[in-house]
Formats: C-alpha cells, sequence, structure tokens
C-alpha cells in the first residue's frame, strides 16, 4: 500500500467513526484555569497593588506611596483591576476632592492566595532574609 492509500485510508476511517473525531474541536480556549487566573492578577504591578488593598480602603496617593509605582502605572493598574471585577473605585467629591479604591469580594477572595505564598516564601526564599 502506497502513503497516499495509507493518508485516504486513515481519512476514511476519521470520517466514519464520527466521534473518534479530533479532539482540538472541543478543547478549551485555554490549556488551564491558572493561566486565565494569572492574566488577570499575574502583573507585578496588580499583585502589589492587590497586596496593599488587603489592608483596607487607600487613596491614590497612598498606593502610589506605598507601592512606590509611578502615576501612570498605578493608574492604568488600578483601571485593570476595576475591569476584571477585583477593585472598587469611590470618589469622595468632598473639598478637596479624593478617590478611593477598595478590593471587591473577588478582591478579597485572594487574601488566602497571599497568605499561601507568604508560607511559602518563609520557607523557601528564607536565604533571602540573610
Amino acid at each position: 500500500m502506497s502513503s497516499q492509500d495509507l493518508s485516504a485510508a486513515e481519512s476514511a476511517e476519521t470520517a466514519d467513526s464520527g466521534a473518534d473525531a479530533a479532539p482540538e474541536a472541543t478543547a478549551p480556549d485555554t490549556p488551564c484555569p491558572v493561566i486565565d487566573s494569572i492574566e488577570q492578577i499575574g502583573s507585578q504591578w496588580r499583585l502589589v497593588v492587590l497586596h496593599e488593598l488587603l489592608n483596607g480602603e487607600a487613596r491614590f496617593n497612598e498606593l502610589k506611596r506605598e507601592t512606590d509605582a509611578n502615576a501612570r502605572t498605578l493608574s492604568r493598574v488600578l483601571d485593570d483591576l476595576q475591569e476584571t471585577g477585583f477593585v472598587d473605585r469611590r470618589l469622595e467629591e468632598d473639598s478637596p476632592v479624593a478617590t478611593y479604591y477598595s478590593l471587591t469580594d473577588k478582591g478579597e477572595s485572594l487574601a488566602p492566595v497571599f497568605e499561601e505564598i507568604d508560607e511559602w516564601a518563609h520557607e523557601w526564599l528564607a536565604e533571602c532574609d540573610a
């Protein structure tokens, strides 16, 4: 049998089996929910801001001071975190006008994740403390 005949026979088998159709047709868009999660929270600045907001509501300048992020970066990160539902923004229009940021329930739900990372860091990165 020639290689063309084998290819034709394999194609016919696949067409006849129906249920054995290529699994790629039913595969999810991403290989793993971990990847989706990392895309939403995985940047250095997003993690720093989320971690800082675990301490409670904060004004923009407080976050800027505590995170050492420049204003442009912090503004972009806060916008991203709002869009993905991790952070709420509250505008207080008294004089002077102030903008406050806090975690949503979705953002608060990351507290145990940060605790686990902290425990892991203390166990495995202890040499950094020396």
